[in-house]
């Protein structure tokens, strides 16, 4: 695989590089690091700001189409991008769900109406999103979701009514898409439709979900009675299972290599830290951070290799790989801390390699458990027989 870059993108990777280098000063630079998974309570409003800075100049939504008001960067440009934004250590985007989900599904599956009045306000960062997938008894199983929606036909609208979990963001949000089912008598995979529904309303309550990190950035939600537009249905009513998956397959797309980006960061300090405090010298050690090295080095040759499809099974490949190795990190920061990573700060304020460890231990569960990504694997790439189910 050639990845010599062209003297234009040589050039783009330049002028990312530059920008974020002369905009990540002043007020904005106390903001380096900030954010991202396990991390999200901190400096929400700063970060915030910082996002639609990006925004007035161009930054947000950079692989949509310009006719959306997207910057139309070629696959390859968009992996510049969130490398050189993710080397510059800049803070953590605040609306992932909008820009890098919904979005891409509402070029793909909305309607021009949709389109107008949603796609400008998710680029300026003016409207925050929450994805309602996940249930109580439908979390990695998601066609068994149990939150109903009829359509009122005194009020056009859709009336909702059910329980989300893990709906990351959800208190700070302003909108959520949610699978619900509108066919009565339905099961499974069938009678299904894609909502668009306001978070501010009456019928909606949100309940943080303290974690083992001490933050809350998941969140139940519940809907009773609540109600969104009868025209905010993405796709036709009852058939909203194929725009749901088309939505998970926007989800591991080129961020992902940012994502690498930020990894190689966290082992950087894990061996650091091991340098500090002697424990390089065990061969043990330095033996499990040479390893982990050298498999963080696969994973983004995988990613790379993927880009653009045709790989069959990549996403749950990739899910697989780096939410295992880093999980593994996160044990192997804690046995080079030694015995002071068992004790936690004042009003249990945890260190950096504590935080690793404890939101680590979710990588491989979030998104689609292991469980999950190998039966993907088993039953839809390699073609074995389904497990047998009740």
């Amino acid at each position: 695989m050639d990845l010599t870059e062209a003297p234009e993108d040589r050039a783009f990777r330049a002028e990312i590089r530059d920008w974020l280098g002369d905009h990540l000063t002043g007020e904005w630079a106390a903001l380096r690091g900030l954010g991202g998974p396990g991390r999200e309570h901190e400096a929400h409003d700063e970060r915030l700001a910082w996002n639609r800075h990006l925004a007035e100049h161009g930054w947000t939504a950079v692989g949509w189409p310009a006719e959306h008001g997207g910057r139309g960067l070629s696959l390859w440009q968009q992996v510049i991008f969130h490398e050189e934004y993710a080397r510059a250590n800049a803070p953590a985007g605040v609306n992932h769900l909008g820009e890098q989900l919904l979005g891409p599904t509402l070029i793909a599956f909305g309607t021009p109406e949709q389109q107008r009045r949603f796609l400008p306000e998710i680029v300026a960062v003016r409207e925050l999103w929450a994805q309602g997938y996940s249930e109580p008894n439908a979390g990695s199983d998601l066609a068994n979701v149990q939150t109903r929606a009829r359509l009122d036909e005194s009020t056009g609208e859709w009336v909702i009514d059910g329980q989300k979990v893990w709906t990351s963001l959800a208190h700070l949000s302003d909108w959520c898409f949610v699978v619900a089912r509108t066919t009565p008598g339905s099961a499974r995979h069938q009678g299904l439709s894609f909502l668009l529904v306001p978070l501010r309303q009456d019928g909606v309550e949100v309940r943080p979900i303290e974690q083992l990190t001490g933050g809350s950035e998941f969140n139940e939600v519940f809907f009773t009675g609540a109600r969104t537009a009868g025209d905010l249905v993405v796709g036709e009513p009852g058939r909203g299972w194929g725009v749901a998956m088309g939505l998970l397959g926007f989800e591991r797309g080129v961020s992902t290599l940012g994502q690498t980006v930020g990894f190689a960061r966290e082992l950087d300090g894990v061996v650091a830290r091991a340098r500090g405090n002697g424990s390089i010298d065990d061969p043990i050690v330095r033996d499990r951070l040479a390893r982990l090295r050298s498999e963080l080095a696969v994973i983004r040759s995988f990613a790379l290799r993927s880009l653009g499809g045709g790989t069959p099974g990549a996403e749950s490949i990739f899910k697989l790989a780096w939410a295992n190795w880093h999980r593994t990190l996160g044990e192997v920061a804690m046995d080079v801390a030694g015995v002071s990573g068992l004790v936690a700060g004042s009003s249990y304020d945890l260190d950096e390699h504590q935080r690793l460890f404890l939101f680590s231990r979710a990588d491989t569960l979030y998104g689609g458990s292991d469980e999950i990504q190998r039966n993907i694997l088993a039953e839809r790439v390699l073609g074995l027989p389904k497990e047998p189910r009740g």
